[in-house]
């Protein structure tokens, strides 16, 4: 895949989404205007299979499919570039898809592109709960039953990207103790029992981060994610790949964030110290790096999505980045910058969210660090 073609193509997009970053940030719902008006092809850039896209974009001559890991990053880091809430927060198969891609039989697949590919249509990926975070062993969410032959949901998944306004998603609940006893569940958002509530937020805010309360939701054996797989291939363990392929995702995310922030004290201050200069050009470095891993990380999930520590690596070094730019950013423009120049102030608000996706860094170190004394090499990382 040609990146350099791909990040041109997209980025005209990026510059719309800049253009409503604010005024998405200050009212969420205005979201709904931009998805709607056309100035966007979220539909095909949003990671829809070919068979369900008969309209695809297309670069240098060749149909557009943001289908691997490496192509959902580089297409990431573009938009979020413009507006990192919005590529969250569009409707589309988002990081449902990828599960279903992962554990969905044939028919599962169908009903769940079927949907998101006809309407406009927001997706969920429920996994974290309130006072546990994506903490699996700690997970109170049940489904009655032994997981397979369908069952009653109960609980509550907390800080859950557009439930509010999904039509359909993937929920997490135990049925037994241990490892093997979490199972993957494909809901549709109308069912009797579930209830979601947005959030209120201080960044990430078009992504209306949800709670979703559950009281004898009704899970038939057809919702089973990976009910054609074995015990060990289904469920959380075979939702890790998944895991591997959107941590570099994430990154990406948080790599556009970092790069909007350069970019903007760039662009703003056209007179700079000797060791503004010197900053800047570190921090330039430091963006260069710190992409060439996460898009290493990226290739390196799509060739085996089992090993997550490239991709752990990946998501820990850009959202440390983008942390350390978007702070040092507002000292730029000197005292009282984050009310005279919004827009760095939403890019801080919105590095917070990105920390907590899919795993803190701690959780991240923690990974690497087991891949690391289980002979992982980290050599792509830094090729």
């Amino acid at each position: 895949m040609n990146t350099d073609a791909l990040q041109a193509a997209l980025r005209p997009h990026a510059e719309v989404l800049r253009r409503h970053a604010l005024a998405i940030d200050a009212d969420p719902t205005s979201l709904h205007s931009l998805l709607g008006s056309g100035e966007v092809p979220f539909r095909q850039l949003s990671g829809l299979p070919p068979e369900y896209v008969d309209d695809p974009l297309r670069v240098d001559g060749e149909p557009l499919h943001i289908r691997t890991c490496l192509a959902r990053a580089v297409a990431s880091e573009t938009l979020a570039w413009g507006d990192a809430s919005v590529v969250v927060g569009a409707h589309g198969p988002s990081m449902s898809g990828v599960l279903v891609d992962d554990l969905g039989d044939d028919e599962q697949r169908d009903r769940f592109y079927s949907v998101v590919a006809g309407t406009p249509t927001w997706t969920f990926f429920a996994l974290t709960e309130p006072d546990r975070g994506s903490d699996a062993g700690a997970m109170t969410a049940s489904l009655s039953g032994d997981g397979v032959g369908g069952g009653l949901l109960q609980g509550t998944k907390k800080y859950v990207g557009n439930a509010a306004r999904a039509s359909t998603g993937v929920l997490f609940a135990r049925h037994r103790p241990g490892p093997l006893g979490v199972g993957v569940y494909l809901v549709d958002a109308t069912r009797p029992g579930l209830d979601a509530t947005p959030l209120t937020t201080l960044g990430l805010r078009g992504v209306e981060l949800s709670e979703i309360r559950l009281r004898d939701v009704v899970v038939e054996p057809a919702d089973v994610l990976g009910r054609h797989l074995s015990p060990t291939r289904r469920g959380l363990l075979g939702a890790v790949r998944t895991f591997t392929r959107l941590r570099p995702v994430v990154g990406a995310l948080g790599l556009g964030v970092a790069q909007a922030a350069h970019d903007y004290v760039v662009d703003n201050r056209r007179t700079l110290r000797v060791h503004e200069r010197a900053s800047l050009d570190r921090f330039a470095d430091r963006l260069h790096a710190t992409r060439t891993m996460v898009r290493s990380a990226a290739a390196a999930a799509d060739q085996d999505p089992t090993d997550g520590t490239l991709s752990a690596l990946a998501k820990a070094a850009a959202i440390t980045l983008a942390d350390d730019l978007t702070a040092a950013a507002p000292a730029f423009f000197g005292a009282g910058s984050r009310w005279e120049h919004p827009l760095l102030d939403k890019l801080i608000r919105d590095v917070r969210g990105l920390e907590l996706m899919e795993g803190t860094t701690t959780i991240q170190r923690l990974t690497v660090a087991r891949g690391y004394l289980q002979g992982r090499t980290l050599d792509v990382a830094i090729s």
